[in-house]
């Protein structure tokens, strides 16, 4: 049986270079990958992902590496250079792919979109053309013009006033119903489209159509979840903060495809305690081992909603991302140092991730 897994379809060949590479390097070196997270301080969970082709590893991580197996650290730090940039460059085809599902989503909200009715029409009367009243001479004297004159019968063509007062009054019926649909039937249409929108979409077939392949939730079925297990992380996730306390990185993770987001940490050690806030909601993790770890997920509307925070060390703080998502809509507040305000004011319950891991 081979140590390693297969590496994912799909993968850079940038990043599948630099990931056997890796483990060339670890097989020479004859490490186990438990034997590997105790040389390097970085977790056998974080190690995993990296040899998996499930996360880049990042660059403490190579250097490490490099120091233990002996290898030239110039040269892995050139490949590991490249395979970032692959990695930043799958992240731009996630963008892609997100506007693919929209393009996807309008259409589909196009084809259930009922046909607009039809205006009514009106028929006017067809104009009769009016022979010329003539006076017949009679015995004594001529016709008067509204007479019958002799011979005529009942069933005749009308007089020219009629004629006149039932032709207006079958163009002002005629009017009134193309008034009456131009007025009410748009209104019906918007009633019925925002009724649409506002309705849950119950389908689970139509849900999933709209997803792609390995996403499992989006938006509120997303909460309280792990984004890995769920799918939401790797090339569909992207960060949108992040800040540095002290030897640790703290960032914002945020997936468009499942509208979720979360915390994450890099470089954390045992007993560090990280926390993620977005719109009344808090999913915090505590880390029990070294390396990396990461939150739940919060449903958010949109990036720029979600803080991080971090409290490691010494009792050392600090945060990524907007406080609030008034506060971020209103003055686009970045990455910031906690003074232990968002502690004070954290009445979520915990929701830990479960074990360390740096994916997501």
């Amino acid at each position: 049986m081979p140590r390693w897994k297969a590496l994912p379809e799909g993968l850079d060949p940038q990043i599948r270079e630099f990931t056997g590479q890796l483990r060339r390097l670890v097989d020479r070196a004859g490490l186990s990958v438990a034997a590997l997270a105790d040389r390097t301080g970085y977790s056998k969970t974080s190690w995993e992902r990296y040899l998996g082709g499930r996360l880049l590893a990042p660059k403490g991580a190579v250097l490490a590496l490099a120091e233990v197996t002996g290898a030239h650290p110039h040269h892995l730090t050139t490949m590991w250079e490249l395979a970032e940039r692959a990695w930043s460059r799958a992240e731009s085809r996630h963008d892609l792919t997100m506007e693919a599902v929209r393009v996807s989503q309008a259409r589909a909200a196009l084809d259930e979109r009922p046909a607009p009715a039809r205006a009514a029409t009106t028929t006017y009367a067809e104009p009769v053309r009016e022979e010329p009243v003539r006076e017949t001479p009679v015995r004594g004297g001529t016709v008067p013009p509204g007479a019958r004159p002799p011979g005529r019968s009942p069933g005749s063509p009308p007089s020219r006033g009629r004629r006149r007062v039932t032709l207006f009054l079958a163009g002002v019926t005629g009017a009134l119903l193309v008034l009456g649909a131009v007025v009410f039937v748009p209104r019906l249409l918007d009633d019925n489209d925002t009724n649409r929108r506002a309705a849950p979409r119950s389908s689970a077939s139509v849900r999933a159509a709209e997803l792609p392949e390995g996403v499992r939730c989006a938006g509120a079925g997303c909460a309280g979840k792990d984004p890995e297990a769920m799918g939401c992380g790797g090339e569909l996730a992207r960060t949108t903060d992040r800040a540095a306390v002290g030897t640790r990185l703290v960032e914002v993770r945020y997936s468009e495809v499942c509208g979720a987001a979360w915390a994450r940490i890099t470089r954390a050690g045992p007993g560090d305690t990280l926390t993620a806030r977005a719109g009344g909601r808090t999913q915090r993790v505590t880390v029990e081992d070294t390396g990396d770890a990461y939150t739940r997920m919060l449903p958010v509307p949109g990036p720029g909603r979600t803080r991080a925070c971090a409290e490691v060390g010494a009792g050392a703080k600090g945060c990524a991302g907007a406080k609030d998502a008034a506060t971020a809509r209103s003055s686009g507040e970045g990455a910031a140092t906690d003074t232990g305000t968002d502690a004070a004011a954290d009445t979520g319950t915990d929701a830990a991730a479960g074990a360390s891991a740096g994916a997501g």
